[in-house]
């Protein structure tokens, strides 16, 4: 499966509301510029549904500028933070009232087959 792309202008400080609080956590990916518009999927790594997605795009804040996908209302829990469609890029977990940060990796990790 193709990855998606958008082009997509820059969110601006205080343009993203994060929903915290109770068993609600917020996720942010930081990525480089390269994968501005690229949609990364994620889903939850203890049961099985649906996989979630938000695409990386250019963020102005305070201390500068920098590229990262926001999920600002996530259940607390286990997540896989997804490379490609069967090639996971790693694992975090979402804590309620905290946001949870993961840095991409700079190369694609192992393929488990």
């Amino acid at each position: 499966m193709p990855h998606h792309h958008h082009d997509l202008g820059p969110s601006v400080s205080g343009s993203v509301v994060l929903d915290l609080g109770g068993d609600s956590g917020a996720l942010i990916i930081h990525t480089g510029r390269d994968l501005h518009g690229r949609e990364i999927e994620i889903s939850r790594a203890d049961r099985d549904g649906p996989r979630t997605h938000s695409a990386v795009r250019e963020r102005h804040v305070l201390a500068g500028v920098f590229h990262s996908a926001v999920y600002p209302d996530l259940e607390a829990g286990p997540y896989t933070v997804w490379w490609d469609e069967v090639t996971p890029a790693g694992a975090i977990s979402v804590t309620g009232g905290a946001i949870t940060e993961f840095t991409w990796p700079g190369s694609s990790p192992p393929r488990v087959d």
